[in-house]
């Protein structure tokens, strides 16, 4: 029996599909013309147990670990859901881990122990603050990294938080910020020196406190249900107990959650890709033309042979990689591997998905539509292709 396949996460495949028939699928259109989900999905996903998979029951959550997590992600995807929905209701997923592995507990295989070795003033009460209401479903967090002319460079971030007596006052911009206008808090990586310098720091900072300001919605190419903001910090005071682990402990911190995350998102390119497949061997099926069905033809059932093969192929190697990540092993390379690997897949099968449904597919009542624009996030995303490039060449002594 296969590690992810084993009765428990069996059962937590089902609760996911039931979940996701039920809850999303008579409201994703809807959610996606609105730009958003409903906060109420977050407290029905949380009675469930789904919005705390993978985050260890100390701190509120279900308990489960990274392999755990990916079951769920892939099954809602499977289900009939899109990356656009994962990014939109499980972005607790990279906005919390720190303030839980700050806290002393470990979650997703891939975090654990107290950051810097020692418990920041805030460490457990922001478990209390942030971390349990919103598993529960009450609080939306969201994670501010990337600014206007930093892209990938996590290391050259310029917003600035300088130490004033009990607080930090905190000045520069964010953008591309995922649930940035839903959020609650925003857990907001920061410069405690010169802007550049690359020591980081991380600070949970609240919706609502003066010069913090939300700005315009973005409009983008996908994942429409999930709403994206720019972030404006003017002089902005947060509380020192706000911040996670110790100073200029932010640069780890981040990196050592990117297994994580780039994962996830490997997680959701092949079961894009999956789910693409389903849909094209499906419409092959019932489309006929010429009075056939296109599955008849030898070249649309070869067409529909490769993409299986690449999506079920790139499945197994995130799982492999998975199980290791979630065992402790330092597998860096292998991540960003695994990462692009997916994406490769998922950007082929998805195209070729389209193709095959033919007009229809280029329609915005067709599934695979919807999967095609949301897949191009995913190359981008958590480190682009080049960046997972470079990790590769760097794990081949290059």
């Amino acid at each position: 029996m296969s590690i992810v396949d084993t009765p428990e996460r069996r059962q937590l495949r089902e609760l996911t599909h039931a979940f996701v028939t039920r809850e999303v699928l008579p409201h994703l259109d809807d959610w996606e013309r609105a730009g958003e989900v409903p906060r109420a999905l977050h407290a029905t996903a949380a009675k469930l147990g789904l919005l705390g998979v993978g985050f260890p029951e100390s701190v509120g959550g279900s308990g489960g670990d990274l392999l755990d997590s990916i079951i769920v992600t892939e099954e809602v995807i499977r289900s009939g859901g899109s990356s656009g929905l994962i990014a939109a209701l499980f972005t607790h997923g990279i906005a919390l881990p720190h303030m839980v592995a700050a806290a002393g507990a470990s979650i997703g295989g891939s975090l654990g122990g107290r950051l810097g070795g020692t418990s920041a003033p805030g460490d457990d009460d922001l478990v209390q603050r942030y971390v349990r209401p919103t598993l529960t479903g009450t609080m939306i967090g969201a994670l501010a990294i990337t600014e206007p002319d930093g892209g990938s460079d996590v290391a050259g971030i310029r917003t600035t938080a300088r130490r004033d007596g009990d607080h930090y006052v905190v000045n520069g911009s964010k953008t591309y910020i995922t649930s940035g206008h839903r959020a609650d808090f925003v857990t907001t990586a920061v410069c405690t020196d010169f802007p550049g310098s690359g020591k980081l720091t991380l600070l949970v900072i609240d919706k609502g406190l003066p010069g913090f300001t939300v700005g315009r919605r973005l409009e983008k190419l996908g994942w429409h249900c999930s709403d994206t903001a720019e972030l404006s910090f003017v002089d902005v005071r947060v509380p020192v107990a706000n911040r996670i682990g110790a100073e200029d402990t932010g640069f780890l911190a981040i990196m050592q959650n990117f297994a994580a995350e780039r994962l996830s998102l490997a997680t959701q390119a092949y079961a894009t890709a999956q789910r693409c497949v389903e849909l094209a061997v499906r419409w092959c099926r019932d489309r006929e033309t010429f009075g056939r069905p296109l599955a008849s033809r030898q070249v649309v059932r070869h067409r529909l042979a490769e993409m299986h093969t690449r999506a079920e192929a790139a499945r197994a190697y995130v799982h492999e990689v998975a199980v290791r990540v979630a065992a402790g092993e330092p597998v860096v390379t292998e991540v960003a591997m695994a990462k692009n690997v997916a994406v490769a897949a998922c950007d082929e099968v998805v195209d070729q998905a389209l193709q095959l449904h033919g007009g229809f597919g280029y329609m915005r009542d067709a599934e695979v539509e919807r999967h095609y624009r949301d897949a191009r996030i995913l190359g981008i995303g958590g480190g682009a292709t080049e960046i997972m490039n470079e990790i590769i060449v760097k794990g081949m002594g290059l």
